[in-house]
């Protein structure tokens, strides 16, 4: 590589990282402040918070690193137009596709980027994120519910407690249960404790009372207790975790269990997703082509770049429309997810022909005087336009 390769390389990769970091920490902290209830109505720890919700970071990576690549690119190029290097380089006899090379070469590392990311460690993060949730949820009584809260573990289900002592003992239980839509119940006691057996996980009430309230009857029925031994079976470790198709490994996807539950109730959303997955890495590198063939030729200071910019952005966002369509349509069709290939293979080699003709994009002429009368409407009389 040599000292130009790697400048241009040095630039490019530079100002991706530094965009991929700053949109990364802009949405995670979007969607972190969404689930911030975790820690604070919840009582978990703020290293917990963080973990959690860091854990969807390589999914926004996989998003946003295509995007941050496309910025990067069109920043490096318009720092050596505006430097007047890439005239000075294509005066030399520097061909437009030996300028490429750096620019290439930087999209090849994003696309095994991307690659890893949405292949193992996406799906990775996603089921670190279900299984810590899962073990949140295990926890819930024990840990989650504070004292003198009202605690809400699902539609319907509210418990309270007065006081927890270091030995796990509950004070002063009350517990409000409307998941049953013609029955209402409301449980009181004394105290309790945790229990956990090979029949599941109960919460043992001892000294207490249950008024339940059928619906259509005018008075509720209560009946008294000396033990009474609430179900929370559901929401302790015992319970099946079942992985969804954006928690599969690529190799998951690409050849499924056919006995699986999920690949039976969704084979479309198998199917989708493994295209969408295997088309990933391509973006890198037909973004950069798009690019690069809108912005990549010389031009002098007075040549405006506005034009090839848009063309740019507009390309970019056509292409990624039809990602996301196809694989919204593949869910339904077999057949969907051709145009995520051809839309990918075709902006390819139109990249490729522009870069090889060392084409320069400029507006119609029409346009340009359609601009340059509205330029002089809205310049003041009197000012120099």
């Amino acid at each position: 590589m040599g000292s130009i390769d790697r400048y241009i390389f040095r630039t490019t990769f530079g100002a991706f990282l530094i965009v991929v970091v700053s949109l990364t920490a802009v949405i995670w902290v979007t969607q972190a402040l969404r689930d911030i209830d975790l820690m604070t109505n919840q009582g978990q720890t703020i290293l917990v918070f963080v973990g959690i919700t860091g854990l969807i970071i390589p999914l926004l990576v996989l998003v946003i690193a295509p995007i941050a690549l496309v910025i990067a690119v069109s920043y490096t190029l318009n720092k050596l137009n505006s430097d007047s290097e890439i005239v000075v380089m294509s005066a030399a006899g520097m061909a437009p596709w030996r300028l490429f090379r750096p620019f290439l070469q930087v999209s090849l590392l994003v696309a095994v980027l991307v690659l890893f990311i949405s292949a193992y460690l996406a799906p990775e993060g996603l089921r670190q994120l279900h299984n810590w949730i899962s073990k949140v949820r295990a926890d819930l009584v024990a840990n989650i519910v504070q004292p003198g809260r009202f605690t809400s573990i699902e539609s319907g289900l509210t418990f309270h407690i007065r006081e927890r002592r270091n030995n796990g003992q509950l004070l002063g239980i009350f517990i409000d249960d409307r998941r049953t839509e013609n029955e209402h119940a409301a449980f009181l006691a004394e105290h309790g404790e945790i229990l956990e057996n090979e029949r599941g996980t109960f919460l043992v009430l001892v000294n207490g009372s249950v008024q339940r309230h059928q619906a259509g009857q005018r008075d509720p029925t209560i009946v008294l207790f000396d033990r009474y031994a609430f179900d929370l079976s559901r929401f302790s470790n015992g319970v099946r975790i079942t992985y969804g198709t954006r928690e599969r490994y690529l190799w998951d996807l690409a050849n499924p269990d056919t006995n699986d539950e999920t690949f039976k109730a969704q084979p479309g959303q198998f199917r989708a997703e493994f295209h969408d997955r295997i088309t990933a890495p391509l973006y890198p590198v037909a973004f950069t082509m798009i690019a690069y063939a809108a912005l990549g030729a010389p031009r002098t200071t007075r040549q405006s770049r506005s034009f090839a910019l848009g063309i740019a952005i507009a390309g970019v966002t056509v292409l990624r429309l039809i990602g996301f369509a196809s694989a919204v349509f593949a869910v339904q069709s077999p057949l969907a997810f051709i145009p995520m290939y051809g839309a990918v293979i075709a902006s390819m080699l139109l990249g490729f022909l522009a870069i090889s003709r060392g084409s320069v994009l400029e507006p119609p002429a029409l346009f340009a005087k359609l601009m340059e009368q509205l330029s002089r409407r809205l310049t003041p009389a009197g000012a120099t336009p």
